[in-house]
């Protein structure tokens, strides 16, 4: 399970952009799971100003659309780039 901090001062509508990106809603605050073709089983749920997303992988290889939506869907959940995003992962290594 991979932790990914919101932005500082930024407030996303989290089930509003899941409902754009894989027309899912759930409850965040217990968190559920949904499925996406070409990436497998997404858990999801939010903890203060952090998500908590765990994949399980599907057989089906993802193509770049499928990458490409995945990481401009954590791009608006999160408000930070790719860029960003590896940053912060590299600092807790």
């Amino acid at each position: 399970m991979r932790e990914y901090r919101i932005k500082r001062g930024y407030k996303p509508d989290l089930n509003g952009i899941l409902s754009k990106y894989f027309g899912v809603n759930g409850d965040l605050e217990k968190g559920f799971s949904f499925n996406v073709e070409g990436l497998g089983e997404i858990f999801i749920q939010q903890k203060g100003i952090s998500l908590f997303i765990e994949t399980k992988t599907s057989s089906t290889k993802a193509d770049y659309s499928i990458i490409k939506k995945w990481n401009d869907f954590l791009y608006e959940a999160t408000g930070k780039t790719v860029k960003e995003r590896k940053k912060e992962f590299s600092k807790l290594s």
